[in-house]
């Protein structure tokens, strides 16, 4: 009997910790060298002969090509003229432009918010098992190959003399000298031909001794894994795993902990404007310090998470973090990096009164239009509230009266959530949501506000004190977040039974995709402003926001009606058939189906629009390509040179497109989609 119940409790055990995991389908059994090669690269797993020499033929031409490609890369890369001091020294330049050295804390602030909001969505996030070891010694043959193999195809160092000048030989191989006038000339000083000369470089043999480094971290890595091959056995490999987050923690501090004992060197700039060199030193202190802050904030926010994880109250918090990610780009940015010099009187005397009586009456009137039994009355009070909300715009577009923006758009905001208030009606903690929602949202709204209001403490020589990857990164999240609600209001309308909704969306949908976004960013920052009244003007950033925010919102539209064009008509009769009401079922039922199909559409405009924010320096955005492209190469030290930072900026493009790839591939298995 007591063996019986231990099995129960086990039983319990297993059950109530498999909700924590993601289940995972097992590894594939692993096949024979031979066998895998023949079956992947040479087609002899489609049994005729044909197809193994047409396999055999393409394998070869494209192995030959990328070992082309490979090479060349890394010739340019480790080339001694490759210039990549220019990405070194101009990193900050690159990543925040011109942000002043004074106020750089407010840069590391942000950072450091970043890293406790991802460290406790890491810690409260559903994983799977991790990695399994056949998956990791798979990588470390992969690197530990390539590693090898660039350590062989790599064209040996160029030779120098003394005074770190590069030699040249002409065509025989006979070296040449400089003479007094640092012209190339032989020996006996006879000049040096016109054609033909190359430079001196080190034999095979120094070379690979030269690599001696690389030969190491390659053959280790090929060791390694050959032993997790070789030791564990084929069904050891696809059953035993090692946990996916902590692995990557350990890996981002070992990185980090590099600057604390490798020479990476030291490249800043001095105090008189000019260039400091330190290639055999240590990476700055103002460096390793923030960095090292980092990587202790985002480990101490992972523990804290898996904390939470556990707690009762799991399901609030993880609502509250989502809203933490949403509000982060706003506070980080207006808060923190822009540096508001708050007007406290004012805050006082007008910002503080006016949110009391939004929050206070608004809160009162949804209270009321959630009373049950209220029936049309409440309906009636809604339109006219929105109606009221469309009269002060009226009023404001023909100057019959002054009223500041945010009483506008607060008004305008309470006429749209009293529509909602039906949806509310009931018992008073269904009505109090409502209620409690729309005191927190009037709140950071008016909070953004007074924000987006005050000017800014920072000084910097452009217009605005972003620049560089700051500015690429935050003009892609503020169109995301603003662009998907307003793709699916747009799919909403277009799909609506009111012709005028529908054709309102239709028009929008097709006239912004019939545009190329580059004329967007041009009409935005150029035209804009010709029609906006005197006293307004819309900045550089808020332009070209607008412009990608009504661009991708578009596409976005498409995406979402798509999603809910693949919804069965069953599911609409079920909904009819259940009493809900029009927006019960679209929220509840054909919009989460219809954006879960919709992921891998989403993703991929998300990803377009990361690489899009490219084109803001056609419109004179200082952002990420134009720093790299125009900046650098105009200061004397590094005059027309652009392919290393060009290289450099692409690198970043990719890693952040292909994060966002993956994390669409987990999100689309833990969804199920295309399987369910």
């Amino acid at each position: 009997m007591s063996d019986l119940l231990s099995s129960e409790i086990d039983l319990e055990k297993v059950l109530a910790g498999a909700d924590e995991e993601l289940a995972v389908r097992p590894d594939e059994p692993s096949l024979p060298p031979l066998e895998w090669a023949g079956k992947n690269l040479f087609g002899t797993g489609q049994g005729s002969i044909g197809a193994i020499v047409r396999g055999t033929f393409l394998t070869v031409i494209f192995a030959g090509l990328a070992l082309l490609a490979y090479r060349a890369v890394l010739n340019f890369i480790f080339s001694e003229n490759a210039g990549w001091d220019s990405v070194r020294i101009n990193l900050r330049l690159l990543f925040t432009q011109a942000y002043p050295d004074e106020n750089y804390t407010r840069v590391w602030v942000t950072v450091g918010v970043v890293a406790v909001l991802a460290g406790l969505s890491l810690g409260m996030t559903k994983v799977g098992p991790g990695f399994s070891f056949k998956r990791i010694a798979t990588w470390l043959f992969s690197w530990g190959g390539l590693i090898v193999l660039g350590v062989l195809l790599r064209e040996p160092s160029v030779l120098t003399d003394s005074n770190g000048e590069t030699r040249f030989a002409d065509s025989r191989g006979v070296e040449l000298v400089r003479d007094t006038n640092n012209s190339l000339v032989y020996q006996n000083n006879d000049p040096a031909p016109s054609t033909g000369i190359s430079a001196l470089r080190e034999n095979f043999g120094a070379a690979m001794g030269d690599r001696l480094g690389w030969w190491i971290i390659g053959l280790a890595l090929l060791a390694i894994g050959a032993a997790i091959w070789f030791v564990l056995g084929d069904l050891r490999r696809r059953t035993t795993f090692v946990p996916a987050i902590p692995l990557a923690l350990a890996g981002i501090g070992l990185l980090v902990s590099t600057t604390w004992w490798y020479r990476w060197g030291h490249y800043t700039f001095t105090e008189e404007g000019g260039f400091e060199y330190g290639p055999g030193e240590l990476v700055a202190t103002s460096t390793r310090i923030p960095w090292t802050i980092m990587f202790v904030l985002l480990v101490v926010a992972y523990l804290g998470g898996r904390l939470l994880a556990r707690a009762t109250a799991s399901g609030p918090i993880r609502i509250g973090l989502s809203a933490a990610w949403l509000l982060a780009p706003f506070f980080t940015y207006y808060a923190i990096l822009r540096g508001p010099i708050m007007d406290w009187a004012h805050v006082v005397s007008t910002d503080l009164p006016l949110w009391v009586l939004f929050a206070g009456l608004g809160g009162a009137l949804l209270w009321l239009l959630t009373r049950p039994g209220l029936g049309e009355i409440g309906r009636i009070l809604a339109v006219v509230v929105l109606a009221a909300a469309a009269f002060t715009w009226v009023g404001a577009f023909f100057g019959w009266f002054s009223m500041l923006q945010k009483v506008r758009l607060s008004v305008l905001f309470l006429g749209l959530t009293a529509l909602l208030a039906p949806n509310f009606i009931g018992e008073a903690r269904q009505r109090m949501k409502l209620v409690v929602g729309w005191v927190g949202f009037i709140t950071i709204f008016h909070l953004l506000v007074t924000l987006i209001n005050t000017a800014s403490s920072i000084e910097t020589p452009s217009e605005d004190f972003a620049g560089g990857f700051m500015v690429t990164i935050y003009v892609a999240l503020f169109t995301m977040l603003f662009s998907f609600p307003l793709g699916v209001l747009l799919a909403l309308a277009r799909t609506s039974r009111m012709p005028l909704f529908r054709v309102m969306a239709t028009v929008y949908i097709e006239a912004f995709r019939g545009v190329p976004l580059i004329t967007m960013l041009f009409f935005f920052t150029v035209f804009v402003n010709i029609f906006l009244p005197g006293s307004m003007e819309l900045s550089l950033m808020a332009a070209v926001t607008i412009a990608f925010v009504l661009f991708s919102a578009a596409y976005l539209a498409e995406n979402v009606r798509g999603g809910m064009q693949a919804i069965r008509r069953g599911q609409y009769e079920a909904s009819d058939a259940l009493g809900l009401t029009t927006v019960q079922r679209t929220g509840f039922i054909v919009l989460p189906q219809a954006l879960r199909v919709s992921i891998p559409p989403l993703v991929g405009q998300t990803i377009a629009t990361f690489k899009e924010t490219s084109l803001l320096a056609i419109v004179g955005v200082f952002d990420f390509l134009r720093m790299a492209r125009d900046v650098v190469p105009a200061q004397t030290e590094f005059l027309g040179t652009r392919k290393p930072g060009l290289l450099f900026i692409s690198a970043v493009y990719f890693i952040g497109a292909y994060a966002m790839s993956k994390y669409s591939q987990r999100l689309e298995k833990k969804l199920g989609v295309g399987e369910r």
